[in-house]
């Protein structure tokens, strides 16, 4: 029994503790210090995170509805993906990765802005991130992973706006906490969503 709780310790999710301004904290020996994933939530620790977000040629985000069973926030829909740099990678490879992995999908994508935020979903779950944002531009067709989302759309701004305004609660919070800093910066989508075609 200890054996096997040893070994599933061993295996949860790491992620790693940041300041406000997304500096790391290191050890003597100079390793990156890390909580478990479940441990930051549930305490509140201030740990690195990334969010992406692909756009179509028609300037059409593309949104993920979260699985079902995911322990928190699930089934709402919420930007392309989200998720945690392992320690010792890069937030970009961190983005990278994760979209191949939940969406099926490879682009070159640019970090645009950080955001910071805090939210109580219950006194058990916490979300303290500082977030890394990516942008990146699409056509390809997703092929979700069933384990992370169920479902996939693509819709402008203005659509996701007025659906949000409207359904708040379908919608996941750190979406709704970034999308004033995505509309602050749209001329880099417009800039984006104007080259040539390609994935």
């Amino acid at each position: 029994m200890t054996g096997n709780n040893a070994e599933k310790k061993s295996k949860e999710p790491h992620v790693v503790r940041v300041d406000p301004y997304g500096n790391g904290f290191t050890d003597r020996q100079g390793s990156l210090r890390t909580v478990t994933k479940s441990f930051a939530h549930r305490y509140g620790i201030l740990h690195q995170a990334i969010s992406v977000f692909i756009f179509d040629h028609q300037q059409r985000l593309l949104l993920q509805q979260r699985q079902h069973g995911k322990y928190h926030s699930a089934d709402l829909w919420s930007n392309t993906c989200c998720s945690h740099p392992e320690p010792n990678e890069l937030p970009i490879e961190a983005a990278a990765r994760r979209l191949d992995e939940e969406m099926g999908i490879s682009c070159d994508l640019v970090e645009v802005f950080t955001h910071l935020y805090r939210i109580e979903f219950t006194p058990e779950m916490k979300e303290h991130e500082f977030d890394h944002v990516f942008f990146g531009l699409s056509d390809d067709r997703p092929a979700i992973d069933t384990a992370e989302a169920q479902d996939y759309r693509y819709v402008s701004l203005a659509e996701l706006d007025e659906d949000i305004r409207l359904h708040p609660e379908c919608y996941t919070y750190w979406l709704r906490e970034i999308l004033p800093k995505v509309r602050g910066v749209w001329g880099f989508v417009k800039m984006l969503t104007s080259r040539g075609e390609g994935g």
